[in-house]
């Protein structure tokens, strides 16, 4: 185990040093750099050439690339130019916010996923069955953001049941108890995380009936049968176990999705957290703070797949036993 840990984590360094490597190369060839927002068609040139040496992009391209590598190996992510500050401050403000949404949006999805995805299988071409599979085709289909803005309209402009934006409340939540405060979060957290999970959820229960309709034909769910066992049994320890090995590659996958596909959501319903981040530093050209988000996303997509593969060893022993 602590061999097959360590090999896959060597891997992440080739797969770390290309990703930054391209994400640099793009932000090169973009036209303009960051510290256009401090110039003006009148600026001086002895100006713009003194605050271009200061942030060092006076520098050739491969001087500041090696420069990058070098902060990078060294634990800094170096400064953020328009908002000057440490990009590793900007990260450890935001990143929790979007960790914690990201992580409660997959355990809804996989979770709900799972369960309809079950029910469909134990009623096979019920009307449920056939119900289900309409909706969560419909809501599979579905770009997120158009969804995002179809939750805001009804649940918190027509209903105004929901709060539209934000994280917490900006007046009532320092004068709440810490409960209150607690629910406060997880009301801010229902439209985006909605946003977030109804697609991945239709998606989870639709390769769940399809896996659990393909297990129980198998001759050991026949035997299982044979000898007796209740049909709960049956489902829960001899088919659903199997089932889910398809369903944990996706819940690998859908772990790096989240982060990602919450850059849009995130700005929609303001949520303080790394999507805000990563577009206004692309519209911005901050480099360091570019690079800084796309190498914790990477990060983040090896931790899935890593933690996918554990669960694999885990679920099925005969992996182990390879």
């Amino acid at each position: 185990m602590i061999v097959y840990v360590t090999r896959k984590l060597l891997l992440t360094i080739p797969l770390l040093w290309g990703v930054i490597t391209l994400i640099f190369i793009l932000v090169q060839l973009s036209p303009g750099d960051a510290t256009d927002r401090f110039f003006t068609p009148e600026t001086p040139p002895e100006v713009r050439a003194m605050v271009m040496e200061k942030w060092g992009l006076d520098q050739p391209v491969g001087v500041q690339y090696i420069r990058m590598l070098t902060n990078l190996l060294s634990g800094e992510f170096g400064y953020s130019i328009p908002q000057e500050r440490p990009v590793f401050e900007i990260i450890g403000e935001k990143l929790p916010n979007t960790i914690q949404l990201s992580l409660v949006t997959l355990f809804f999805l996989m979770g709900t996923g799972v369960l309809l995805g079950l029910s469909q299988a134990v009623r096979q071409y019920s009307w449920w069955d056939n119900i289900v599979s309409v909706v969560s085709l419909f809501f599979y289909s579905m770009p997120t953001f158009w969804l995002a803005l179809v939750l805001i309209l009804l649940f918190a402009v027509k209903m105004e049941a929901l709060p539209i934006a934000g994280m917490t409340d900006p007046v009532m939540h320092a004068m709440m108890t810490p409960t209150e405060q607690l629910w406060d979060r997880l009301v801010h957290m229902i439209l985006p995380g909605a946003a977030l999970g109804i697609a991945g959820a239709a998606g989870i229960a639709r390769y769940t009936r399809a896996s659990m309709l393909e297990v129980v034909q198998k001759d050991y769910v026949r035997t299982a049968r044979a000898k007796g066992a209740a049909e709960r049994v049956v489902i829960t320890r001899h088919a659903l176990r199997n089932a889910l090995l398809p369903i944990i590659t996706l819940f690998g996958l859908n772990l790096p999705f989240l982060f990602s596909g919450s850059v849009l959501v995130e700005y929609i319903f303001g949520w303080p957290g790394m999507g805000r981040v990563i577009v206004d530093a692309i519209f911005q050209q901050d480099t360091p703070l570019i690079i800084a988000c796309f190498f914790v996303y990477t990060l983040l997509v090896v931790g899935g797949n890593l933690i996918a593969d554990l669960l694999y060893l885990l679920v099925d022993p005969r992996i182990r036993l390879r």
